[in-house]
């Protein structure tokens, strides 16, 4: 089996745009994956097309020898648009050597640990917030809106959901994003009293609607310094939350997080590799290790996914993709012995599912893991095609 050729493809997603990696075989088998380009990866498409070219011609079922190739002509500058290049490269290959052998992909990696993954409600109200027309969705005006949303998730089954900072104003809904460079609070990154009460409100209006039954999660990214950080992490102790999602780019201050409060801390989704892993591991900064298998690959990921186990931490599977990164997502954690728990973006344009052939099946808040081989699902050219992307950003 030799590679004849590498394509990119961008759909409409309806708030953003999905890209997708088809890789051609001389047999006529096609291997897919999902990358994501958007204003944090601006060219992503155009680095895996050209380091693509380099393996035309190559065996795509070599995989090892493939990232030994491609790691060793990027070395110099390793890392960051480079490392999800090679992941979107490799993950499109693992789905053609597990199709060539008629597998799931999962068992390149020992096979299935569970059939079903738990999932949690991403960004919950956080697109709503913005994109609301685009779910048919009734927009965010007021906390009671926040209380319904909680009992939808609820009713729909989710044991967990986890949203962003949401404050009102006028009748309207706003997403906290200083650390993206978006909106008050940037450059600064501080915390103030009234920013403090609005999340505690938030939180508590989640739990008013969704109970007791449905874990609690909030992710500040970005958006604050270690001293914010830990008194958001205090004064949501009384939630008793799945977790507090912070990212923090020294892994002592990290770590000083965790260990001023009782709230359970989970970080490290932007991290790519084991290089940068360690170090964050060896801090004992986070009580749950989040890694992106889009972004390193499932070979990478799977040996991140290790070495947080022998640190005696559980690792959850990030991923605010689209679908067939879910899929990609659920082989990972399936295979994966110290899995906890996957990330799912609920909200999405219903269009967006014509764009595989067997959609993801969630039953009872869990994703159920397809039998057929590769992904267990291919894209849909023709619904692809026919939606093309209104822009990379």
């Amino acid at each position: 089996m030799k590679i004849t050729a590498i394509e990119d493809l961008h759909a409409d997603g309806g708030w953003r745009t999905l890209s997708f990696l088809k890789i051609t075989t001389d047999t006529g088998l096609i291997g897919w994956s999902e990358f994501s380009e958007g204003s944090s990866s601006p060219g992503l498409g155009g680095v895996i097309l050209k380091l693509g070219q380099s393996l035309l011609g190559s065996d795509p079922r070599q995989i090892n020898l493939i990232h030994a190739k491609l790691f060793a002509v990027t070395r110099i500058f390793s890392g960051g648009l480079i490392s999800q290049a090679i992941a979107a490269l490799e993950n499109a290959c693992l789905d053609l050597k597990a199709k060539e052998l008629n597998v799931p992909v999962h068992q390149l990696f020992g096979g299935a640990l569970r059939k079903t993954l738990p999932i949690y409600w991403s960004q919950c109200g956080t697109l709503r917030s913005r994109f609301a027309p685009v779910f048919d969705a009734a927009p965010l005006r007021s906390l009671d809106d926040i209380v319904a949303l909680g009992q939808e998730a609820k009713a729909r089954g989710f044991k967990a959901l986890k949203t962003n900072i949401l404050s009102f104003e006028n009748g309207a809904c706003n997403n906290y994003r200083p650390g993206f460079g978006i909106g008050t609070g940037f450059p600064e990154l501080n915390l103030d009293d009234k920013l403090l009460n609005t999340i505690v409100e938030l939180l508590a209006a989640f739990e008013q609607g969704a109970g007791k039954g449905v874990k609690l999660a909030l992710d500040l990214n970005f958006h604050f310094k270690p001293e914010g950080a830990k008194r958001i992490a205090r004064a949501l102790e009384r939630f008793n939350l799945m977790w507090l999602e912070v990212d923090i780019q020294d892994p002592r201050a990290l770590a000083e997080v965790k260990q001023s409060t009782t709230t359970r801390i989970s970080s490290l989704e932007t991290l790519l590799g084991r290089q940068a892993l360690r170090p964050y591991l060896e801090a004992n900064a986070a009580d749950v290790a989040i890694i992106d298998p889009q972004w390193n690959g499932l070979l990478e990921a799977t040996k991140m996914a290790t070495m947080a186990e022998s640190y005696e931490i559980n690792v959850a599977s990030h991923n605010y993709h689209g679908q067939l990164s879910s899929l990609m997502g659920a082989h990972f954690s399936a295979a994966t012995s110290n899995f906890s728990i996957m990330e799912y973006v609920v909200d999405e344009a219903a269009f967006t599912r014509e764009y595989m052939t067997h959609p993801i099946q969630i039953v009872d808040g869990e994703i159920v893991l397809p039998e057929g081989p590769g992904w267990g699902s291919d894209i849909n050219e023709e619904a692809v095609r026919a939606r093309p992307a209104k822009s990379l950003f």
